[in-house]
């Protein structure tokens, strides 16, 4: 493994405070974005990074406000094209922590093709997927997530689309960190947004995004409070699989498929139910967690996968200082007098 591109730390301890922007916020009140702000002001001051080395970068949509509304360097990009300017700000400076705020419309639709080559490629990147299954800004049409059959302002007879599922789209382009978290859990939220920003590489966190105005609820049937424990299944790295309100509920391998059990039941004992390891390489088992879904399973929820690989900004600052040691050219009149020259009277 190469060595990885260090932030360098705050010499002072820093507080939420210091990351409040003087913006108004202008989300709609009881949109869940106003979460996920709350979450991040957790976070940065416990990363613990000097807050000038942080960057938010956002294409278009309700998500991408975020650079307003935290007081970091940021840039609002046009639609879809986030994750390329996050790219090249990393690899312009790798020293910094690049974080991306991004709806499921801005990197899924418009932005897709960016989406899965900077997982393919595993840029040092941080981000937020912000997932209402709908598009906010601009009023109401049905996105990339959107269920089959929603009536939406632009299916009004029903979508007859297949909608992604974000954990599928990510592992198959190679992902190395995947996570899930409901808009609804901040104590969740804030513990795998710091997970993500340890770990080297492309970070994706799906967030299970309530929009009150264009889509309220679309996601009742596994955050809704009387049904979330038997609907959520909240992965611990090294813990058991277990869930349910009675925690007597519990995942297993049947061949070459998952399974609900219950413990206790027809000789099930709490040594069957598998032991979640994020850090496997094989990401197959992470695949058949990333696609479970109601009725027939919970959803997972926390860190699915966070597998150990050199990253793309890593290898690019290795090729560039191997091509520095090699070159005979190390100024512009190198390079003007290199190769063949010759005057003109």
């Amino acid at each position: 493994m190469i060595e990885r591109n260090i932030v360098e730390k705050s010499p002072v301890a820093l507080t939420k405070e210091d990351f409040l922007s003087d913006q108004m916020v202008k989300w709609c009140p009881g949109c869940g974005a106003h979460a996920i702000l709350a979450a991040v002001g957790k976070i940065f001051p416990d990363i613990g990074y000097k807050k000038e080395n942080f960057v938010f970068v956002s294409g278009i949509g309700c998500s991408s406000r975020f650079p307003y509304y935290v007081n970091t360097y940021g840039f609002h990009g046009i639609h879809g094209r986030a994750l390329a300017i996050a790219t090249g700000v990393k690899l312009a400076n790798p020293n910094l922590s690049v974080w991306v705020a991004t709806g499921d419309g801005d990197s899924m639709a418009i932005g897709g093709n960016h989406f899965i080559h900077t997982i393919r490629r595993n840029v040092g990147l941080n981000v937020m997927l912000f997932n209402n299954q709908i598009y906010g800004l601009t009023k109401g049409q049905y996105s990339p997530t959107t269920p089959m059959g929603a009536v939406t302002k632009t299916s009004p007879h029903g979508t007859i689309e297949h909608p992604f599922v974000t954990a599928g789209l990510v592992l198959g382009a190679q992902g190395t960190f995947f996570a899930r978290v409901p808009d609804n859990n901040v104590s969740l939220m804030t513990e795998v947004m710091y997970e993500a920003s340890l770990h080297d590489g492309t970070s994706i966190v799906e967030i299970l995004q309530n929009c009150i105005i264009f889509a309220d609820k679309v996601h009742n049937d596994v955050v809704a409070r009387d049904i979330k424990a038997d609907r959520q299944l909240i992965l611990k790295n090294g813990q058991p699989m277990i869930f349910g309100k009675n925690k007597n509920k519990g995942i297993v391998l049947d061949g070459t498929r998952l399974k609900v059990v219950t413990i206790g039941e027809n000789g099930v004992t709490l040594d069957d139910i598998l032991v979640h390891n994020q850090f496997n390489t094989d990401p197959g088992i992470h695949r058949m967690l990333g696609r479970m879904a109601p009725p027939e399973f919970p959803i997972a929820m926390g860190v699915i996968r966070s597998a150990k690989t050199n990253t793309y900004d890593q290898l690019f600052e290795t090729q560039i200082k191997r091509a520095k040691q090699k070159s005979t050219i190390n100024s512009a009149d190198d390079l003007l007098n290199s190769g063949d020259t010759w005057e003109i009277e």
